[in-house]
């Protein structure tokens, strides 16, 4: 099976993260997969996001979470990358996109094409997070049991392990994704951020995640294993049995060739980059 390459959030080393132009960009450049982050907006739209907050990757401030979708739109995404974005990319004012409308950019490719939508946990909106993304997805004329759109194939993705437990309801396995990474302090300062809990709960917290996220890999509850690079060297072990038992693995975020060709030595299937056309040249897959 020929490897797989998803843009992760877009072709981000380009164009600026989880954009209409980073998005297009990797369609264009023939990118097999586009990677986006969903959170939900104050009036419950399902909005291309990564972080929980707005200020590293826009001019606005506070919780994508508290504010309308109308207000998100006021804000700048691009500028901070310094790349001038192409017209046919879309206006500045047009880079942040709601679900629906990247789910309307992958259609118009008119090619097969992957969509992974990972779903930001926690959310203030708890599993309506879920309902919504299953309700944008149906109103684009989602199949469930074969999770296409036309010529787009949709797959769900969390590091909540609660969050697949739910999709599982009815989203077949292989079409979901758990995400796995090692508790780092990077991690607990992320969480530390939102003010519920303290610095040993939070840790716990998320070791206790990680280890049921595990157990959704190797019951089933999910058919793709997402872990990041690190994770696969420091638990080759593990990785090896996955691969060996027949799961699917998208590993994440890989710009490095070293890192690229020791992945698909092992034979991790599908690969998640910042820069996918151009690691797939270096590659010569």
């Amino acid at each position: 099976m020929r490897t797989l390459f998803f843009a992760h959030r877009g072709s981000s080393a380009t164009y600026a993260e989880n954009t209409r132009a980073a998005y297009l960009h990797a369609i264009a450049e023939g990118a097999d997969g586009v990677e986006c982050d969903v959170h939900l907006s104050e009036d419950q739209e399902v909005v291309c996001h990564h972080d929980f907050e707005l200020g590293r990757t826009s001019d606005g401030a506070g919780a994508v979470s508290s504010r309308t979708l109308e207000e998100l739109r006021g804000f700048d995404y691009s500028s901070w990358k310094g790349k001038r974005i192409p017209d046919e990319y879309g206006a500045r004012s047009a880079q942040l996109v709601t679900l629906s409308e990247l789910i309307e950019l992958c259609v118009a490719a008119g090619r097969p094409l992957g969509l992974a939508i990972e779903l930001k946990h926690p959310s203030p909106y708890g599993r309506r997070l879920e309902e919504r993304v299953l309700e944008v997805l149906m109103k684009h004329g989602w199949d469930p049991e074969s999770s296409r759109i036309g010529e787009v194939w949709v797959s769900l993705m969390s590091f909540d392990p609660d969050s697949m437990l739910y999709l599982r309801e009815s989203v077949p396995s292989e079409f979901l994704c758990q995400l796995v990474a090692d508790v780092t302090e990077e991690a607990v300062e992320e969480v530390l951020a939102f003010g519920q809990l303290g610095r040993t709960a939070v840790t716990n917290v998320l070791t206790g995640a990680l280890n049921r996220g595990i157990e959704n890999i190797e019951s089933g509850v999910v058919g793709i294993a997402g872990p990041g690079k690190e994770f696969v060297r420091e638990h080759p072990e593990q990785v090896a049995s996955w691969i060996s038992s027949g799961r699917v693995l998208r590993v994440w975020t890989v710009d490095a060739l070293a890192d690229a060709t020791y992945l698909t030595g092992l034979g991790v299937q599908q690969l998640t980059s910042n820069r996918p056309a151009a690691l797939r040249d270096e590659t010569g897959i």
